[in-house]
């Protein structure tokens, strides 16, 4: 079983910046991919972003790019998304998710922590 629990959110003016971290735990060696995801208010959960574990490719959102950066920890267990240059409609819930079974972002089995909320104001 794959444990995940998210940390950072919090509320910030547009403009600001917020790191989110996210700590695994359990059963990680067949995981192929670490992604964050959101869900704002009244909208179904999209992606942010995703970073494969075999060779750390990124990938981001149309409006992810050029100002979040998604990093991963192997030897901690931990991933992190660096949001600069933050805007009112980054607000939602954020949701750290860990795949297996797959290959680069493709994946099986899904895994989610609780999230943690970000609130953005103009």
């Amino acid at each position: 079983q794959v444990h995940l629990k998210e940390s950072g959110g919090g509320s910030v003016q547009a403009g600001g910046s917020l790191r989110l971290s996210c700590a695994a735990s359990g059963s990680l060696s067949s995981i192929n991919a670490l992604g964050w995801y959101r869900q704002a208010p009244g909208q179904e959960r999209e992606l942010v972003a995703v970073i494969t574990t075999d060779d750390d490719r990124t990938k981001y959102s149309l409006s992810a790019e050029g100002r979040f950066t998604i990093s991963r920890d192997s030897t901690k267990n931990m991933v992190y998304l660096q949001m600069n240059n933050l805007k009112p409609e980054d607000t939602g819930v954020y949701y750290c998710n860990a795949g297996e079974g797959g290959s680069g972002w493709w994946t099986e089995i899904d895994h989610w922590g609780q999230g943690t909320q970000v609130t953005v104001s103009s």
